[in-house]
């Protein structure tokens, strides 16, 4: 119980250092992003143990509850954060690490033509912006930023921002560059390997 406690109350502390908007705790539980993520936790740890119809059915009546769906078999680290969460889609094959943060009608989806991993891999320390469509089994890399809106369809580096349809890199290392195909940083980064 204790443990469950403790779990519970890192996501309260989650929700209210992410969101400047909340001032105090009662102010998280009518956060809708807070149930769907506790929702989320119980209904993956179902689909672990192979109760596949009672984990979607949670998932179900969580998405229709908060408008955020997620589905069971997505895994999603500590210090997760979707902020003003109507329309975020999370599919089942989505990888999610920690201390990631996402915002209104972000899609980690697949495209269709992937049979075992079908979903976005995100790494730590990402944040994605609103209505930002991620599809397909890419990496985005961690202590990456991507703008609002925008569509990235190909792998993203470490430690960049990206935006835009398809999305270009346009920082790295904190210094703004020249729009730039994220592939470019890719293919040298596997040269020098």
């Amino acid at each position: 119980m204790k443990v469950m406690w403790k779990r519970f109350m890192d996501m309260v502390a989650v929700v209210k250092e992410k969101d400047p908007a909340i001032r105090s705790t009662i102010e998280v539980l009518l956060y809708p992003s807070f149930w769907a993520v506790i929702n989320h936790r119980v209904a993956h740890r179902l689909y672990q143990k192979k109760h596949f119809l009672v984990a979607r059915l949670i998932s179900q009546i969580s998405r229709g509850l908060t408008g955020i769906e997620i589905h069971p078999g997505a895994k999603i680290g500590k210090g997760f954060f979707i902020d003003h969460g109507m329309g975020v889609v999370i599919g089942e094959t989505a990888e999610i690490g920690n201390n990631v943060m996402l915002y209104h009608g972000v899609t980690l989806g697949g495209t269709g033509k992937d049979k075992i991993k079908r979903h976005p891999t995100v790494g730590d320390n990402v944040l994605i912006g609103a209505e930002t469509i991620v599809l397909g089994p890419i990496h985005i890399g961690s202590n990456t930023k991507i703008g609002a809106g925008s569509v990235v369809l190909e792998d993203i580096p470490e430690g960049v921002t990206a935006v835009g349809s398809p999305a270009m890199v346009v920082r790295r290392n904190g210094t703004r560059i020249a729009p730039t195909p994220p592939s470019v940083f890719l293919q040298n980064k596997k040269k020098v390997v």
